[in-house]
């Protein structure tokens, strides 16, 4: 992966459900949490769980 500058300079950018955006984000700051602290954390594991190389 390589080393982290802590900057933030990117975007993924995706396309969901209106209804099912608003459920996660309610959700997200039900658990004092973010949508993107939540994504981020979920593609780090991925990537960590899926990457072999």
């Amino acid at each position: 992966m390589g080393k982290k500058s802590g900057k933030k300079d990117s975007q993924l950018i995706l396309r969901l459900d209106k209804d099912e955006r608003d459920a996660f984000v309610d959700l997200c700051k039900r658990m004092d949490s973010s949508a993107s602290r939540e994504i981020r954390g979920f593609i780090r594991k991925f990537m960590k769980d899926h990457d072999k190389g």
